[in-house]
């Protein structure tokens, strides 16, 4: 069965980076949409990025604009979340989700997307 798998997560302070990746077991999924969600304690699950299946076309929460940035590398089967000028608010589990169809007026509805990573920590410190 088709897999998503993350990594990169951990312990940061308040303005440094991560850069998570999504590595899929898959390459049915170059043709997907590849998008990051998170979710911290609490609260529910919220839309981060997603990038089109060639990387030629990428949509950010406004959270996050300016501060991450989304990418993919076809060879690898792999999407990346560079995540600059981090703040605590940011801290959540980040999980990597593949959708093969997307309104793009919508990107951040989750039941769009088919497949989901286990999802990986990202804490902020202050």
């Amino acid at each position: 069965q088709a897999q998503l798998v993350e990594s990169g997560g951990g312990l940061v302070q308040a303005g440094g980076s991560l850069r998570l990746s999504c590595t899929a077991s898959e390459r049915t999924f170059s043709s997907y949409w590849m998008g990051w969600f998170r979710q911290a304690p609490g609260k529910e699950r919220e839309f981060v990025s997603v990038v089109s299946w060639n990387g030629g076309r990428t949509i950010y929460a406004d959270s996050v604009k300016g501060r991450f940035t989304i990418s993919r590398d076809g060879t690898k089967n792999t999407v990346y979340l560079q995540m600059d000028s981090l703040i605590p608010e940011d801290s959540a589990v980040y999980s990597c989700a593949a959708a093969r169809v997307l309104n793009l007026d919508f990107p951040g509805i989750a039941a769009r997307y088919n497949y989901w990573g286990q999802g990986t920590q990202v804490t902020v410190s202050s």
